[in-house]
């Protein structure tokens, strides 16, 4: 039942669609579904990290990360509104086809590193496994593991889900794909702005 909650938390966490859910939606679209799902399994990666910091009280590493959440948001904003420009300039894919895109691991790691400069996110997943009735201190290792990898698992669902379905409606979007990079590269930058804010 726990794995479930949690399962369900995570997917919940990753659908509101930010700038995570704009670089997916992109990514599918010019390069396809593996690198969406790749994105979005850099962004799962670090909810993992970061519910694995909440559910095991490691309180050094979370105070640390909090107190320097203001220099982390920045690295965060100036590397959002770096894809934000390399979006915004992306050529669709028939007429980049000789273009070296980016790498497997560049797709998972950009995302994580986007994701891990919002420490935020440990408090935010310590108040919602609270909700849950998960303790640090009374529950138990099996508990701990379960909302982790729930969270994890409901998250990777999500975005294998958004992947497969903007793949279902490539065709039709696709020959608008200049107005999406560009839209999308906008909303990037302004995105980075307001999360500064």
């Amino acid at each position: 039942m726990l794995l479930l909650k949690s399962f369900i938390l995570g997917f919940s966490v990753s659908a509101p669609v930010g700038p995570i859910g704009l670089l997916c939606i992109q990514r599918v679209l010019s390069r396809g579904v593996t690198a969406g799902f790749l994105t979005g399994l850099g962004a799962a990666t670090a909810n993992i990290i970061y519910s694995s910091i909440a559910a095991f009280g490691f309180t050094v590493a979370s105070a640390f990360m909090l107190e320097q959440q203001f220099y982390l948001k920045i690295i965060g904003m100036i590397f959002l509104v770096y894809l934000g420009i390399k979006t915004f300039h992306k050529k669709p894919p028939q007429d980049s086809a000789r273009v070296k895109g980016e790498s497997s691991f560049q797709l998972f790691a950009s995302t994580l590193l986007l994701m891990i400069t919002n420490p935020v996110t440990i408090v935010n997943f310590a108040a919602m496994f609270a909700g849950l009735g998960f303790s640090g201190e009374s529950s138990s290792l099996q508990m701990a593991v379960s909302l982790i990898l729930g969270v994890f698992m409901g998250a990777v669902t999500w975005w294998l889900l958004l992947s497969i379905g903007v793949n279902l409606f490539k065709k039709s979007i696709t020959p608008h794909l200049p107005i999406v990079n560009k839209t999308a590269g906008i909303l990037l930058i302004l995105l980075a702005f307001l999360s500064l804010a």
